[in-house]
């Protein structure tokens, strides 16, 4: 556990009826070895017990917000925000206890990077998906294990709105355009779970095509 001296990292969770496993999803957040942290989590115009659980927790910030997507719900997650750097969280995730810690302690001992990723272990991956070919894990780097600086997304805009998946991609995309550098820990900093709703069962290369086109527009623009 770090001191009141350590920044502070908000945690950000985007939801939308998110009730089947919210509430393991929130128990490992609080279980961090880091200190401190704050917790805001946007309803995304859940109709399910998303509202209820969330509020269980009297640490978590809760907002609720009309149905406007992922894009939406972070941006107002990191509007309410006021931490140093920026966790991102899916609500039907898991996290390890040292998450916070193996993230925020490289962050800070490594100023020149703005944002660290991390290793992922699936809770129930399907059969097809293939191995990174680095690390060896089942479908590679997440996306979603990534902490910002909080000043790095605010120079960003935070993310577009235009995505309704595949956000966290162009976000990295943007950076790299503007020359800031990201990192990743070789350690597990994410339990995913596979569901027919979560993003991972979405289209992945027709995220990327997005992404890349956003890039030429900007670059024909300038």
């Amino acid at each position: 556990m770090k001191d009141a001296q350590s920044p502070l990292v908000s945690i950000i969770v985007p939801a939308y009826n998110a009730a089947a496993h919210l509430r393991e999803a929130l128990e490992s957040v609080f279980a961090q070895d880091w200190r401190p942290f704050e917790v805001i989590l946007v309803d995304d115009g859940s109709t399910d017990e998303t509202r209820a659980i969330a509020q269980s927790f009297p640490e978590v910030r809760y907002i609720w917000q009309e149905n406007a997507g992922a894009s939406a719900a972070r941006n107002s997650a990191l509007a309410a925000s006021v931490g140093d750097f920026v966790a991102n969280f899916d609500a039907d995730d898991v996290l390890p206890a040292n998450r916070l810690s193996l993230q925020a302690t490289y962050l800070v001992q490594h100023s020149e990077i703005g944002c660290v990723l991390g290793r992922q272990e699936w809770i129930n991956p399907p059969e097809w998906f293939t191995r990174d070919s680095v690390y060896g894990d089942v479908d590679g780097i997440p996306l979603s294990s990534a902490m910002f600086r909080r000043d790095v997304l605010i120079s960003l805009g935070g993310y577009d709105t235009a995505f309704s998946v595949g956000e966290d991609t162009d976000v990295l995309i943007r950076m790299r355009e503007r020359g800031i550098d990201y990192a990743i820990v070789p350690d597990i900093v994410l339990f995913r779970r596979y569901h027919d709703g979560s993003a991972a069962a979405r289209n992945p290369h027709a995220q990327l095509i997005q992404s890349l086109r956003a890039k030429l527009d900007r670059q024909k623009a300038t």
